[in-house]
């Protein structure tokens, strides 16, 4: 289903909902965006591995293995987020991806721009939130 894309393309709601060019659109969004991630974890750790950890002085020492702390747990996140962009590639390739999981509604343009692997619409996440809060 892999489709060219003209140089510039934008999803626009002038053409069908999740047609094949904006399938191909999102799935090279969210491959770009999985790739840079995987980048950035790969860089942490040759960064992690070139570490001088033996710093005489305890506050440097501690200072370091803080950012690195901070550095893993960023790169955790990182980890989940790329399961989210699979779980997004996966429901492109089923025909599920655009909408709602809860109500099958669009889930729209704008939303999935800002957000592509959005699995609600904002009126269902919206709901969850409130809920969650109770």
């Amino acid at each position: 289903m892999q489709e060219d894309l003209p140089e510039g393309y934008r999803p626009s709601e002038s053409e069908p909902y999740m047609s094949p060019m904006q399938l191909a659109y999102f799935r090279r969004k969210l491959l770009q965006w999985r790739d840079e991630l995987l980048d950035e974890s790969e860089e942490t750790i040759r960064n992690l591995r070139n570490e001088e950890w033996r710093e005489p002085d305890p506050n440097d020492r501690a200072s370091r293995e803080s950012d690195a702390s901070l550095e893993l747990r960023t790169r955790d996140r990182y980890r989940k987020l790329i399961g989210k962009i699979d779980a997004a590639l996966r429901r492109i390739d089923d025909g599920s991806y655009g909408y709602c999981e809860e109500t099958g509604e669009p889930i729209g343009l704008p939303r999935l721009e800002a957000r592509p692997i959005a699995t609600l619409t904002v009126e269902a996440q919206e709901r969850h939130e409130r809920d969650e809060r109770r």
